[in-house]
């Protein structure tokens, strides 16, 4: 199993219909299934109650960095000296893998404003991954060869909600591609939540495309 006891986890409870989302713990882990402290709210910081059968998306980190985000469904509660939830895991071999250097890019035209120094300028995204974003470039100057940037993302989910990602990046290349100009950065300085963020924004968006396909 992927998950260890004292993995931290970031808990979505619905995709589509609530924005809520939790930090947790890994305090104890059986054959097919493991157990949680009482879910947070990252926001509020108020203690999350989850009926039997409710459904959820979990994603984590594990030792070797690499993030990975699976479904799971609500099995009960235990009382061993602390309360604990018991979820569903689903194996391995259901996880979505996100390695460092192989993190799943999803292209989405989502707004981007970044400060090269002197200033925020508006940008439109080409694409997104956990580990980068193209930009196009229209008619800007391009950035230097490992520019430092900061950066301000708005990630729209499906329900309606937007989070704000802030985060240090780096200028890698600029090019052209089909008559449009594009700048490739490279996140630097990111905490892991807003990670978690980008993982579960591109995880939605192939769950999207995946049912339009169908």
């Amino acid at each position: 199993m992927r998950l260890s006891i004292g993995s931290s986890v970031i808990i979505d409870k619905d995709l589509t219909e609530n924005s809520d989302k939790y930090k947790s713990k890994v305090v104890d882990i059986g054959p097919d299934h493991f157990m949680i402290d009482y879910p947070i709210h990252m926001e509020t910081d108020r203690t999350a109650f989850f009926m039997d059968g409710t459904q959820l998306l979990v994603t984590f980190v594990d030792q070797l960095k690499m993030s990975y985000a699976f479904r799971t469904e609500v099995k009960g509660r235990v009382n061993r000296g602390i309360p604990m939830l018991q979820l569903s895991y689903p194996g391995d071999h259901e996880l979505i893998k996100i390695q460092r250097r192989e993190y799943v890019r999803v292209e989405t035209p989502i707004d981007v404003a970044v400060n090269d120094g002197s200033g925020f300028d508006q940008f439109v995204a080409e694409d997104i991954s956990a580990g980068g974003i193209a930009l196009h470039l229209g008619r800007k100057e391009e950035f230097e060869e490992n520019q430092k940037l900061s950066l301000f993302i708005a990630l729209p989910f499906l329900n309606d909600d937007i989070h704000y990602v802030r985060t240090e990046a780096l200028s890698v290349r600029s090019w052209e591609q089909d008559g449009r100009r594009l700048a490739s950065l490279q996140f630097t300085e990111m905490m892991d939540a807003d990670r978690q963020h980008i993982i579960r924004f591109c995880f939605e968006r192939q769950l999207q495309r995946r049912k339009e396909a169908l």
